[in-house]
Formats: structure tokens, C-alpha cells, sequence
């Protein structure tokens, strides 16, 4: 048994010491470029690669008395240390002791997921023997400095250094080395910007393993503990609270795309170029953080998308990234509100309908065949009773109105238009649906309003333009593509009547739902906001750009009434943030559209009597004429 042991340790010994070195200081390294070209991420092989001379001696050793005390003197497996492992969690019961040496963790982060399966720990085996055969410790321990995560995007000890203390990782003290050190067991929890109190026990653990080691004595221990820590988290380069969301999502679309390689052996790094427009993420991030300065818990999410190609600009997943790392734009979905009613009113201007076409607005109950009833009501019970018009209905966000043409044109209607427009969702067949009871995700609303600012072109939001491996080969191009969905004739109608939202000319028994922010905006905007009783919306867009915000908590807990108007807010400036200086553009007239001018609430053509009066678009042919639009009055009785 002894010399078969020996025969296969040294078979394998041989075939990894003439098997392809890995290449280490290359491998997984991820660098994310702007629209413009500019770094704006760097992982696992930063540039910002600290020598090992260069790195405080005090990281160096509470590295190893804390990850890997024999790191010098084994092969990479600590075998009494796995022998020792298993008999306690064999006698606890569960996993409670870990005994992955440096050389492991190291080569799991550069070359391996981190899934529990045999195949996986297997990989593991053969990879660290390869490092540990072509590497010296000290290059395997550099590496492992190099790339392991310390929170917040920070990969690797200077970059932690300057994050977290404004230095270099030469210059770190004892306490902060001690700080940093203790990390990466869970990046979430340990950050000091997270939970300083829990930083500081982990600080403790791995200061008093540096005593049992003998780096330090007592007394320096106790006078690092005791030692004031100012935590600056700022980055040197760009510093921004919100961009890491945007990373993560662009990570997210790279595990989606089959062209790229499930282990990066085979690529060593890819060049990422992304859809980022720097303005436009600091521009929605300015909003959104001034905009909840005061709101406690409340969260946001937002996103801005290139209405032309589909190419998501800017995108937020929360309001403070060191806070919370959930990201709220690519997972969350909530109940959309009457940002839902645009869908509508679109299918409502394919079967006929106009911007005049009129029902009452009143309390309703509608009864069913089966003597169910339903009674949608508006906003603070406000109604005009009176016929009102489809521009009306979309300034005042009328529920009544919505649920009369929901009803008319039948349940499956508005879901036809929603699959049409990228709409993924289950949308059931109810007569709510409009009124946004159903929760879907914030890209896929904000994608489904990019096809009305696009006249009816639908596109594939995307955050991901090119990948390149670390030679300049491409590995994956995203392919533009357009598929004209809707009348770009109707879209553009539909443009027109989502200005109504902040037209003075509609103040009537009711004020348009955003008419405050009207003396804020310097150009013309398609906007539609919504609100349920846990979740605010607003949507809107010019032919430049669509902007999609969400708040609301994120346990479903009802919003105050003092919140609603925070969505709004927060589209507006980040809408006029990020378009100061831009040439105003707005939609050309088709050919096949006349503007008239009517009473916007009723929708009847003006005459000289007519105290009110606005120009709408229609389809030649269907302007309005004296006589009355109503276009069902059994619906209204």
C-alpha cells in the first residue's frame, strides 16, 4: 500500500509538473469598459498590483495566522488540519469548521465556482497542484492578496487600502490590517461600512490569532483594538455610491451569454464593453440620493435606455450599494400601478378609439354573469361626472375609464399588447389588470415604454456590447436588431396624449397627475406615473432616452401618501440632469396624422364659445366632428 502511495503520488506529481502552467495574474480577470472606452471595473487581476515586499508586513501575517498558518509548509492541502475539520463537524453535526488553505481559496476564485459538488472539489484538487508546482509560495500568496474580495468591488489588498483608508496597502497599521484582513470570510457582513460593530469582533478573532501565532504580543493587540479607525469608502478613480449595481447586472447578463466559456481557463480575462453612459448614471444617481435623503428605509431602483437600440445607459439597483447589495432593477418586480394604462390605451387606438372618444366619469359597478360585481374607483374618489375624453382619462389617471375600456375591448386585449411589447409576465384576465395589480420587473416596463419612444420599433435591452478575451478576440458581439411591433402612426398619437399628465389645459374637477413638475421641465416628455398602496412609479421619455424609477420598501410595507410624489421627483431630475445642454428633440408628425383643436375634456371640436381649448392628433378620418364620440353608451349605464 505504501508503494502504490508512493507510485501514485508520484505519477501525479509528474503529470501536473508537465501539464500547461495556469496562468495565474491573468485568470478571471475582468475589466468593464464604459460606451466611451474608459475602465470603470477592474477584477481579480487589477492593474493595481501590489508586490508582496510592498504590502504590510502586518497583512501578510494576519493573513496567514487567520486563512493558512502552515501556508509554508505544506503542499497545498493542510492534511491534519482536514483530518481535525472532519472529526468536529462529524461531532457537531453540520459544517462548523473549514480547512481550505491559501492555495485553495486562490485557486477557487481565480478558476472555480463555488458550488458543493464532487466534480467541483475534484477540479479543485488537480488545479492546486498545477499552481503549487509551477508557483513559489510567495507568488501564490501575492496572487491571493491580489484578488481575493474585500467588499464593495474592492478586489485585492491596495485597493482595499485606498477604499477603505485612502493608502497604500504598504502604509496600513496593524488595526487595519487586522480590519481588512477579516473581510473576505463574508464580504456582506464584515464590511465596516455595513456593520462597524461586527467588523470589530471579526478584527478581534483575527487579532487575537495573530497572539496565538506569536506576530504579536497582548499588549500591541490591545492597542489595536483601541485604535480610532476613520473608514473614508470612497474609490480613488470614480466615486460613485450606485455603480456597483450596474456591474453586478452586467456580470449577471455575462453568465446568460453561451458564447463565453464557463471556466475562464480557457480565455484568461475577458474586456467587457458595456452600454454605460457615465452622465446618465450619475445623473439618476444624483436623483435618487437626494430624492431619499430624508426617507429612512424607503428604496429606489431606476434605470435609463437608449429608446433607439435598446442599450441600458444607467442603472440603479438601490440606494446605497454599501448597504444593501440586493439589486432591485434586475430582480425586484413590483405591482406597476396605472404605468399599465398606456398599454391599454394603445390597444384601445388600434380597435378605434381616438383621443375624443369619451365615457363618464362616475362611480361604477360592473356585475358579471355570475352576479359577481366589481367597483373600481379613482384616485381620492374624485369624479367628474360627466363624459370626459381619452386625453382626460390619461391626465387624471381615470380607474373608471380604464376598467369601461378594458371591459369593451375584452380582457385578453391588454394582455395580447403586453406579450407584444416584451411583456413576460402571467397577466391575468381580470378586469384590474389595467389598473397595474400585477407585479413586473422595472427593465422589462422600461423596454416596453422604449417601443412607443421608438414609434413602434421594439428592442432588446442589453448592458453588454462586446467581449473580448485578453488577446482582442471577440467572443461575443450583441446583434442589434428592431421588430416594428406597433402603427408607428398610433405610437406617436399616444406620445402626444402621454404629455397630458402636466398640461395646465386639463385642470378641471381634477388636476393631471403630474402638473407640478411641469414648471421644472425644460423640453416636452411622454410621462405616466403610477401608485399602489406599496409601490410608486414613474415612467416617462423623449426620443432620447427612456427613464423607468421605482420606490417602495422592501418588504411590500405600505408607502406614506407623503411618498408618492418621491418617483416623480426623482424621474424629473435625472430626466433634466442628464439632458442639460442637450439639443431638445420630440417626435415628427406622420403624414397620416392631423392635429385639431378641441375641448381637451370633452374631446369635441372647439368652437368660438370653447373656453378650452388644445390641439390633438388623429388618424385622418377620425378627427372629431360635432357630433358626439361616445363610443358605447350601454357601458356607461
Amino acid at each position: 500500500m505504501i508503494i502504490l502511495g508512493i507510485s501514485i503520488g508520484l505519477g501525479v506529481y509528474g503529470y501536473e509538473k508537465v501539464s500547461v502552467k495556469l496562468q495565474i495574474k491573468s485568470a478571471n480577470n475582468i475589466s468593464l469598459y464604459d460606451s466611451q472606452g474608459n475602465v470603470f471595473f477592474q477584477g481579480n487581476g487589477t492593474s493595481k498590483w501590489a508586490k508582496l515586499e510592498d504590502i504590510s508586513d502586518y497583512v501578510i501575517k494576519a493573513t496567514l495566522a487567520t486563512e493558512d498558518k502552515n501556508f509554508y509548509k505544506h503542499f497545498g492541502f493542510d492534511i491534519p488540519r482536514i483530518i481535525k475539520a472532519g472529526y468536529t463537524n462529524i461531532l457537531a453535526g453540520k459544517t462548523k469548521e473549514g480547512a481550505s488553505t491559501i492555495s485553495q481559496q486562490y485557486v477557487k476564485n481565480l478558476f472555480l465556482d463555488f458550488d458543493k459538488t464532487w466534480e467541483r472539489k475534484w477540479n479543485e484538487l488537480w488545479l492546486t497542484l498545477n499552481v503549487e508546482l509551477h508557483y513559489t509560495k510567495d507568488e501564490i500568496l501575492e496572487g491571493y492578496l491580489n484578488t481575493i474580495n474585500y467588499g464593495h468591488g474592492m478586489y485585492g489588498i491596495d485597493n482595499a487600502a485606498s477604499y477603505y483608508f485612502n493608502k497604500s496597502a504598504k502604509d496600513l497599521t496593524l488595526a487595519e490590517a487586522a480590519l481588512l484582513v477579516g473581510i473576505p470570510k463574508s464580504p456582506t457582513n464584515y464590511s465596516p461600512i455595513v456593520n462597524f460593530d461586527l467588523a470589530k469582533k471579526r478584527q478581534n478573532l483575527v487579532l487575537t490569532n495573530l497572539v496565538k501565532n506569536k506576530y504579536i504580543t497582548e499588549e500591541e493587540k490591545d492597542k489595536a483594538l483601541n485604535e480610532e479607525l476613520v473608514i473614508i469608502g470612497k474609490r480613488a478613480t470614480i466615486d460613485s455610491d450606485t455603480l456597483l449595481y450596474f456591474q453586478d447586472a452586467v456580470l449577471n447578463e455575462l453568465k446568460t451569454i453561451k458564447s463565453i466559456p464557463s471556466s475562464f481557463l480557457d480565455t484568461g480575462g475577458l474586456k467587457i464593453y458595456t452600454t454605460l453612459d457615465m452622465k446618465a448614471q450619475m445623473s439618476l444617481e444624483k436623483a435618487i440620493l437626494e430624492n431619499l435623503n430624508d426617507k429612512g428605509e424607503l428604496q429606489s431602483a431606476g434605470i435609463m435606455i437608449n429608446p433607439q437600440n435598446g442599450s441600458i445607459i444607467a442603472l440603479v439597483g438601490g440606494s446605497n450599494y454599501a448597504k444593501s447589495q440586493y439589486n432591485r432593477a434586475i430582480y425586484s418586480k413590483r405591482q406597476v400601478g396605472s404605468t399599465m394604462k398606456p398599454f391599454l390605451y394603445y390597444a384601445a387606438l388600434e380597435n378605434g378609439f381616438t383621443a375624443s372618444t369619451s365615457f363618464t366619469s362616475e362611480e361604477t359597478t360592473f356585475v358579471f354573469s355570475n352576479q359577481q360585481t366589481y367597483s373600481p374607483q379613482n384616485a381620492n374618489q374624485i369624479y367628474g361626472n360627466k363624459k370626459i375624453s381619452l386625453a382626460a382619462a390619461i391626465a387624471y389617471s381615470e380607474n373608471v375609464y380604464a376598467v369601461k375600456t378594458h371591459m369593451f375591448l375584452g380582457e385578453d386585449t391588454l394582455i395580447k399588447i403586453a406579450k407584444r411589447l416584451g411583456i413576460s409576465e402571467d397577466l391575468p384576465a381580470i378586469p384590474s389588470l389595467p389598473l397595474g395589480t400585477t407585479e413586473i420587473g422595472i427593465i422589462e416596463m422600461a423596454s416596453a415604454y422604449s417601443t412607443f419612444a421608438n414609434l413602434g420599433y421594439k428592442t432588446t435591452p442589453h448592458l453588454i456590447e462586446k467581449v473580448e478575451d485578453v488577446d482582442g478576440n471577440i467572443l461575443f458581439e450583441f446583434q442589434e436588431t428592431k421588430e416594428l411591433v406597433l402603427n408607428p402612426s398610433l405610437a406617436f398619437i399616444l406620445n402626444e396624449l402621454l404629455t397630458t399628465t402636466y398640461d395646465a389645459s386639463f385642470i378641471d374637477y381634477n388636476y393631471p397627475t403630474i402638473i407640478n413638475l411641469a414648471g421644472r421641465f425644460s423640453r416636452k416628455y411622454a410621462v405616466k406615473s403610477g401608485t399602489t398602496a406599496t409601490d410608486g412609479w414613474t415612467i416617462g421619455y423623449n426620443p432620447d432616452v427612456v427613464t423607468a424609477v421605482w420606490i417602495g420598501f422592501d418588504d411590500n410595507r405600505e408607502i406614506d401618501s407623503s411618498m408618492y410624489s418621491t418617483s416623480k421627483n426623482i424621474w424629473a431630475d435625472s430626466m433634466e440632469y442628464y439632458l442639460k445642454d442637450v439639443e431638445e428633440h420630440w417626435f415628427e408628425i406622420p403624414s397620416n396624422v392631423v392635429g385639431v383643436l378641441v375641448d381637451p375634456i370633452s374631446g369635441e371640436l372647439a368652437t368660438s364659445k370653447t373656453q378650452k381649448k388644445k390641439i390633438m392628433y388623429y388618424l385622418k378620418g377620425t378627427e372629431p366632428s360635432k357630433k358626439e364620440t361616445n363610443i358605447d353608451p350601454q357601458l356607461d349605464n
